[in-house]
């Protein structure tokens, strides 16, 4: 992202006395300035502009989230805010012989209002319900699906970029990814925009997806945002000392950071490595196994060096490049980053290996090249963002022959931009096949693929609506083909008032070019279909269409 954050730097946990009106005192832990709103004496405070926080007693089990992979089922639960006295507890429960049977029980952290259930031994080969409970009557319903292996089509709903400009619910996604039923919903980043404030953007999130992913498979990953940081290269967990990350690091105390990763990323399947990195910041890299469809979960923020003092300045930023005759070699330094050591020997282990594999893919946060040519408007042209996984170059080469030693595509998510580019690493069109889904909203911060010189580039993709296809040097000179696109239409500037009080109005087509991508793997065939559906088209209807230029056919 390229918005700096200007936060004074939190300087940790304390405790207070907190009173709630009849209740004895008791002590409650709080960070200075993250999530002030739901720690503490929360209750006593204004109304949260996010989310009612004050639900009724009977609510407040918000959503479970969960992943079943080797046999074991992780399900996290979110709750709101616990009054003093509330009781810490949450109950699983799994429907049996047409009755209830409570299997375990898990203390909620007071910081962000989560826990997780680790259910070993666990049976896929049929659909069970399950209740999470707390107290008497708040509970969160759904059900465990068995695992499709036996179907030679799997498919999976991939969004990103979840931007608080818009504070609706999406009942637009609801509908349409319930009636695609796809098998596993990822989540690629920036799930919130609200950076200190995560656990009420979190809930706020879950209000809005939780019919998507109550009766399916989910991999939520952190962003940038999500730990409140306009821009991340988490340069294996030191502090940054800038808010704006350039330095590498994490800005905000290492708590805050944990709590967030706890509460997206618990249910996700055990860490391939779960050594944590520098603070206690932990990791939480792994892998999905899923209906014969193998993926790799990566953090491709966390190892990432920061760019500052690293490379002689070409912009404004250290992050920025705007001189188009600059030598790209000059910022490929020794020693930059880019997946790291750790990330690097499971991507090699993972493609190893293949008991019950029919295909593979990796799941990450943003794209591995500079796909964006305009940022934010359609009259501010970068020519190299080191935010991309275009930067550091040799770390983008050496995790792309990985993924293509695994024979997987790539699907993520962060530019806001809908593209399908195949990787080239040593020649045009021998890498990897990635697939970076639009945003979810994309009303503040629209993003373009617009060559300066509006040429296609060489071998044009045949049959193609789109001006701009074939064969590319991105601003770091890596290899890229693009194969489609999804461009906002460059006269949207802001969205407008009555636009915003319904954003239903901009239907079908929100000229944002914000929506979501549908991944189908096809075992039989090797094959992989990309689709990209507008956010407002109602695919329950026979003459809805995709953006132009989709969908793409790749055989990995």
């Amino acid at each position: 992202m390229n918005r700096l954050l200007l936060v004074p730097f939190a300087i940790g946990l304390a405790a207070a006395q907190v009173t709630d009106p009849g209740e004895p005192p008791v002590k409650a832990p709080f960070l200075k300035k993250e999530d002030s709103l739901c720690v503490n004496d929360w209750w006593k405070r204004p109304a949260n502009p996010i989310i009612d926080l004050k639900v009724p007693r009977d609510q407040v089990v918000a959503f479970g989230i969960y992943t079943v992979h080797n046999g074991v089922l992780k399900l996290s639960a979110q709750l709101y805010p616990l009054y003093p006295k509330e009781s810490r507890e949450v109950r699983l429960e799994l429907e049996k012989d047409g009755g209830w049977s409570e299997v375990a029980r898990q203390k909620v952290h007071d910081l962000g209002w989560s826990t997780c259930f680790r259910v070993a031994g666990w049976e896929a080969s049929k659909n069970v319900k399950y209740r999470l409970r707390h107290g008497d009557q708040a509970m969160f319903e759904g059900t465990i699906r068995k695992d499709p292996g036996e179907r030679d089509e799997i498919v999976v709903a991939a969004l990103s970029c979840n931007s608080n400009k818009d504070r609706g619910l999406r009942p637009e996604y609801t509908r349409n990814i319930n009636h695609q039923d796809p098998d596993l919903v990822f989540f690629a980043g920036d799930q919130s925009y609200d950076h200190t404030e995560h656990t009420a953007a979190w809930l706020k999130f879950g209000l809005a997806f939780k019919e998507i992913f109550r009766s399916r498979p989910c991999v939520t990953i952190p962003d940038d945002h999500d730990i409140g940081q306009g821009n991340l290269w988490g340069e294996g967990g030191k502090q940054a000392m800038a808010g704006a990350g350039h330095d590498g690091g994490y800005f905000f105390h290492p708590e805050y950071v944990e709590m967030v990763e706890r509460q997206q990323c618990a249910h996700l399947p055990d860490p391939y490595d779960p050594k944590p990195v520098e603070q206690g910041i932990g990791v939480y890299y792994t892998r999905l196994l899923l209906g014969g469809i193998d993926f790799a979960i990566l953090e491709d923020r966390k190892f990432k060096t920061g760019p500052l003092g690293r490379h002689p300045m070409k912009g404004p930023r250290p992050d920025h490049i705007r001189d188009p005759n600059y030598d790209p070699k000059v910022i490929d330094t020794p020693g930059l980053k880019l997946l790291g050591e750790r990330q690097e020997k499971f991507l090699a282990d993972w493609a190893g290996m293949r008991d019950g594999v029919a295909m593979k893919a990796v799941l990450s946060q943003t794209g591995f090249c500079g796909g964006v040519h305009l940022h934010g408007s359609h009259d501010n042209r970068l020519h190299a963002d080191l935010d991309s996984n275009g930067w550091p170059q040799s770390g983008r080469n050496q995790a792309l022959r990985l993924i293509r030693q695994a024979r997987a595509v790539h699907i993520g998510g962060d530019q806001h931009l809908a593209s399908v580019v195949q990787h080239g690493i040593d020649d045009f069109r021998d890498g990897p096949w990635s697939f970076i889904v639009p945003a979810i909203v994309n009303n503040y911060y629209g993003r373009w693929w617009w060559p300066e010189d509006e040429k296609p580039g060489a071998n044009p993709i045949a049959g193609s609506p789109l001006r701009w296809t074939g064969d590319f040097l991105d601003g770091f000179h890596n290899r890229i083909t693009m194969v489609a696109y999804a461009n906002p239409d460059p006269k949207r500037r802001k969205i407008t008032a009555w636009e915003k009080e319904d954003p239903s109005k901009l239907a079908p087509d929100s000229g944002w070019a914000d929506g979501y991508g549908l991944i189908r793997f096809k075992k039989s065939a090797g094959e992989v279909t990309f689709e990209c559906w507008p956010r407002f088209t109602d695919v329950t209807k026979p003459d809805a269409r995709q953006f132009p230029g989709w969908p793409v056919l790749a055989k990995p």
